[in-house]
């Protein structure tokens, strides 16, 4: 969808796993019980940023969490059933196909739900740039998976995440999206490591809060 402006405008859909289930590898960042609050904590940075974002229109959350469905939809978030419930990519395919299903023409874009460095400015940047392309895609960090795809109006978003996904989106023709300065929309969370290098960039408010309260503090991390 164009804006009055002529910018293009995003529908973002948001996949999220039940909390319990969440961030298996985080148990070092603070143990079994801490795990599921700091992936509600990522969650809501996320989403609270990406509806901040100037090129997002709305946000759908894919979820059956009762908790993270609360939380989200205060923050003004669409809370979608996962009523596929058939991994991540049938996820965000159904997600896809109910934002689509009242907007035909939307311009809809898949985003990891672990940001919790993400900087609206950043995001815009990006989606910016994939407005160019009828499908693209931002790698993470690492250089192997991938943080966000898009798709064009008129455009399925057929999504290849999970392990080296970049590779799989480029080689399913989605164009990689080259821009420097965008760190925070790479930085996707499933590691103590990685959580360290987020508090580093400066995280939401929600992460600030889950990492003091599991003794994080400190820990090369600023809030924003």
């Amino acid at each position: 969808m164009r804006s009055r402006r002529g910018h293009t405008v995003w529908d973002l859909v948001v996949p999220l796993k039940p909390l319990a289930l969440a961030k298996s590898r985080l148990v070092g960042a603070g143990g079994e019980g801490g795990r599921p609050g700091l992936a509600l904590a990522f969650a809501q940075d996320t989403v609270a940023a990406a509806l901040a974002c100037a090129a997002v229109r709305s946000v759908s959350v894919v979820t059956d969490d009762v908790l993270a469905a609360a939380e989200l939809s205060a923050l003004g978030a669409r809370i979608v059933p996962d009523a596929p419930a058939a991994g991540l990519n049938a996820a965000l395919a159904h997600g896809a196909r109910i934002v689509r299903s009242g907007s035909p023409e939307a311009f809809v874009a898949a985003l990891n739900a672990d940001l919790p460095a993400l900087r609206s400015a950043e995001l815009e940047l990006v989606l910016d740039a994939a407005s160019a392309a009828d499908r693209a895609f931002l790698a993470d960090a690492a250089g192997i998976g991938t943080t966000l795809l898009t798709a064009a109006a008129g455009t399925g978003l057929a999504p290849a995440f999970g392990g080296a996904s970049r590779a799989r989106h480029r080689d399913s023709g989605a164009r990689e999206i080259p821009l420097a300065g965008v760190d925070s929309v790479r930085r996707d969370v499933d590691t103590a490591e990685d959580l360290r290098v987020a508090l580093s960039l400066g995280v939401g408010p929600r992460t600030t809060a889950a990492t003091a309260d599991l003794g994080w503090a400190g820990r090369c991390g600023t809030s924003r």
